[in-house]
C-alpha cells in the first residue's frame, strides 16, 4: 500500500506557525525550525508576563497611596493598619485612582480612619 502523506494538514500546521510569527524579525518569521523556537520562546514570556503585571501594577499602587498618605501625614503600612482595625474596606487599585485622581477623596478616607 503506497504512503499517503496528508499535506492539507501539514501545510496548515506550517502555516498556522508562520502566521503567528509574522512580523519578527529575519529568519525568525519564515524558517519554519526558527520560527517554531522563536515562537515558543514567546508563548512562554507572555504567560510569565501575564503573572508579572500583576504583581508590577500592585507594587504601582502601593506606590501611589504610599505617596498620598504621606502627604497626608501617614506612612502606608500606618494607612493599611488603620482601615483594617476601622473596617474601611477599599481596594488598593481603587485607592491608587483615588489618590492620583482625586485626592480630596482620598484625604477623606485617611481623615475618617486617622
Amino acid at each position: 500500500m503506497p504512503r499517503s502523506s496528508n499535506s492539507v494538514a501539514s501545510k496548515a500546521r506550517r502555516k498556522k506557525i508562520l502566521g503567528r510569527t509574522k512580523g519578527y524579525w529575519g529568519a525568525k518569521k519564515n524558517v519554519l525550525t526558527i520560527a517554531k523556537n522563536t515562537l515558543e520562546k514567546g508563548l512562554g514570556y507572555a504567560y510569565r508576563d501575564r503573572k508579572a503585571k500583576k504583581r508590577d501594577f500592585r507594587a504601582l499602587w502601593i506606590q501611589r497611596i504610599n505617596a498620598q498618605a504621606r502627604i497626608n501625614g501617614l506612612t502606608y503600612g500606618q494607612l493599611i493598619n488603620k482601615m483594617d482595625t476601622k473596617g474601611v474596606i477599599l481596594n488598593r487599585k481603587s485607592m491608587a485612582d483615588l489618590a492620583m485622581n482625586h485626592p480630596e477623596a482620598f484625604a477623606a478616607v485617611v481623615n475618617k480612619v486617622k
